[in-house]
């Protein structure tokens, strides 16, 4: 039985007081289901522009967002977390970089498919998700056989899913999923990223959990799919 956060019914209820206060944010933050009256009208009505939509899930501390979008202004760049306190802090150094080529959405990764149409994104970014290493939680992984054609449709065509992960069982169970779906071209997988592909675009940044696994000499795992046309 799939998590509930997939139904089109599917409402947030919490009563954390940081959902208030990122509403301080709300020129280029949006909560919970605010941001899915714009699924398919994220460059028309939010930016403003055609530019490539990057889409991050699990933003975390978001030092990737911060460098990236001030590498980048000619892209335009959503990120999310679920987490509460935690977007709270990212959001107060977003306000900061004073860019308006970015949004920050406090939502579920599970609502990608309600929160872009079809074919809207050029490229998905997963970097580092909870693992849900024990047994009777690994239901709660998010990469699984049915998340790949929620990702498949949001993409472009030729669109692609950058992953990052340390931990072993999660890179072997997203090879399991990716073995079993012909939905996408897999253009790297590797067990061991910055030894075998030092050059690749997903080198060039260090992720605040990143470093701490290259710094415990923990190989990072990651892949890149392409959406099949």
């Amino acid at each position: 039985m799939l998590d509930h956060s997939y139904n089109k019914g599917f409402e947030y209820t919490h009563k954390n007081p940081y959902h208030e206060r990122l509403a301080n944010f709300s020129d280029f933050v949006l909560r919970d289901e605010e941001a899915e009256e714009f699924q398919g009208k994220w460059n028309s009505e939010l930016f403003k522009r055609e530019a490539p939509l990057v889409v991050e899930i699990g933003s975390g501390y978001g030092q990737f967002m911060r460098e990236y979008c001030q590498d980048f202004p000619e892209h335009n760049y959503v990120g999310m977390d679920y987490r509460f306190k935690r977007s709270f802090e990212l959001a107060k150094k977003l306000k900061n970089l004073n860019l308006d080529h970015m949004k920050y959405l406090r939502a579920k990764g599970e609502r990608l498919g309600f929160l872009f149409g079809e074919n809207e994104i050029d490229s998905l970014l997963y970097f580092f998700p909870d693992p849900w290493p024990k047994a009777r939680h690994k239901k709660k992984r998010l990469f699984q056989s049915h998340y790949l054609p929620i990702v498949h449709k949001a993409l472009k065509p030729g669109g692609k899913m950058f992953i990052k992960t340390d931990h072993d069982d999660y890179a072997n169970h997203m090879q399991e999923v990716i073995d079993g779906s012909d939905l996408f071209d897999v253009e790297l997988a590797t067990k061991d990223l910055r030894s075998d592909y030092k050059d690749h675009f997903l080198c060039q940044y260090t992720t605040k959990f990143e470093k701490i696994f290259i710094k415990q000499n923990q190989p990072i795992k990651a892949f890149v799919l392409t959406k099949k046309i």
